[in-house]
């Protein structure tokens, strides 16, 4: 595994990832990292480049689009921004002779512990503060939509998922990633609706979108600006 350069037809140069493999072909993907290229084991340098050179639009376009979607990892400090419902919250951390759970009042996320700097309790003491409010949030949605669907309110529990949002299995348990109480009601809805019109259709087909129209009519909207927003909130 070596760290070479590329050199591309507008003139920049950058560092990749190359991993050889027992592969026939040449993989590249785009990671956080950068370009990451999967190669055949016996390729030459020479076919190497060639192909990389041969990809450069694609590898060019590629990075500006991830740096464009770049979102600034949160600081857990003083006056960070947040999300709350689709609403801006701002982090208040102040020094306290013993430390306390968080309290939203007035768009003011309140921390208060003995070292206002700490910002590994201070994560610790948001994440909490968020995974409580949005069992107690979507407990509410889900009871109020498994009614609209005529279906018992399934068992809930909250997900830590890095790419779903929300899953139903065949015993008709939901989960729901603690992220989505970051976004807007109609966005949490259409995810809880998503889920419990799989208690009437364990599948995609046109039977089970049916399903979700029917209680979130505008959920193909929904879908899509969720999409959009998913690199902000996986921010927390």
């Amino acid at each position: 595994m070596t760290n070479p350069t590329l050199q591309l037809p507008n003139g920049e140069t950058i560092s990749y990832l190359l991993e050889r493999r027992q592969r026939r072909t040449i993989g590249l993907k785009i990671t956080a990292d950068g370009l990451v290229v999967h190669a055949p084991k016996r390729i030459f340098e020479y076919q190497l480049n060639q192909v990389l050179q041969q990809k450069a639009h694609w590898i060019l376009s590629k990075l500006k689009a991830r740096e464009a979607n770049y979102i600034e990892p949160i600081q857990w400090l003083n006056d960070e921004h947040l999300l709350y419902l689709g609403t801006d919250v701002q982090l208040q951390i102040t020094q306290h002779s013993t430390s306390k759970t968080a309290v939203l009042t007035q768009n003011k996320l309140l921390i208060a512990q003995q070292d206002p700097n700490n910002q590994t309790l201070t994560c610790r003491k948001v994440i909490a503060w968020y995974k409580k409010q949005a069992l107690a949030d979507f407990s509410r949605r889900l009871e109020i939509f498994a009614a609209k669907l005529h279906v018992p309110t399934p068992p809930l529990t909250l997900s830590n998922a890095k790419s779903r949002w929300g899953s139903c299995n065949s015993r008709g348990e939901v989960r729901l990633n603690w992220r989505l109480l970051q976004a807007p009601p109609h966005i949490i809805n259409y995810v809880i609706c998503h889920e419990l019109a799989h208690l009437k259709e364990m599948n995609h087909s046109a039977k089970f979108w049916a399903v979700v129209s029917s209680i979130c009519p505008d959920y193909k909207s929904a879908e899509k600006e969720l999409k959009n927003l998913s690199p902000q909130l996986h921010r927390l």
